[in-house]
């Protein structure tokens, strides 16, 4: 990809992103990380779970369904999903006007 194709393609998310207001929030110490080790199967996963806990999202998307289970959701009160199946509830919400939004 050329260079001005990339920056092209770079500049086309600006302003998508800047509509999600993304903020970010400190990574985790090693206390909290052991503290938070019951959340998860996986290890590794600890901090980015507890980071999503920490900034208290609408949504966790994910392609990691192997360790982002429902079990995980209950466990930490949030709301995972898949892009597909987050895109699907969105669509859902979009198309019925007495269904509850997307949050």
């Amino acid at each position: 990809m050329a260079s001005d194709d990339a920056q092209q393609v770079l500049e086309s998310y600006v302003h998508p992103i800047a509509l999600m207001k993304p903020e970010i929030v400190p990574f985790p110490d090693q206390a909290q990380v052991l503290a938070g080790r019951h959340l998860i199967r996986h290890a590794a996963d600890v901090p980015v779970l507890l980071a999503a806990i920490a900034s208290r999202p609408d949504w966790l998307i994910t392609h990691n369904t192997k360790h982002f289970t429902p079990a995980v959701a209950r466990r930490s009160g949030l709301r995972i999903a898949t892009p597909v199946e987050f895109f699907r509830a969105l669509s859902a919400s979009l198309s019925d006007p007495g269904r509850r939004p997307v949050q």
